[in-house]
């Protein structure tokens, strides 16, 4: 299973960005996909993260500027991000909890990661 991840770049204080995420390979089901950041000299924290059946969960620090989505039919996650801010500079995670076979459990993967940096 492989995760790319795109959208990430630089954008001033106050813009937008949108990230996705493509989950490709042997996948039976998709369980829960998420975004993470990761700051540097900081732990790779939660920033967002959805079910199959569209419940979302958030972080306090990006409630009511962010707003994750899927398409379970494209195996795609998205991070819509507005009015961004300095702090939010990190390189940004998708993760997917994959059953690659009926029956299994669900197992993480990782995209590599893309940078989002907001300039003050």
């Amino acid at each position: 299973v492989q995760l790319q991840a795109s959208g990430g770049g630089l954008v001033q204080t106050g813009g937008s960005l949108r990230l996705s995420c493509a989950a490709s390979g042997s996948i039976f089901s998709i369980n829960v996909m998420g975004w993470y950041r990761q700051a540097p000299g900081k732990q790779r924290d939660l920033v967002a993260s959805i079910t199959r059946g569209g419940r979302s969960n958030y972080a306090d620090s990006v409630k009511g500027r962010f707003t994750i989505s899927r398409d379970n039919a494209k195996n795609t996650v998205y991070l819509q991000m507005n009015s961004l801010k300095p702090e939010d500079t990190a390189v940004y995670y998708c993760n997917a909890e994959t059953v690659t076979r009926e029956g299994d459990y669900g197992t993480d993967y990782w995209g590599k990661g893309t940078l989002v940096t907001v300039s003050s």
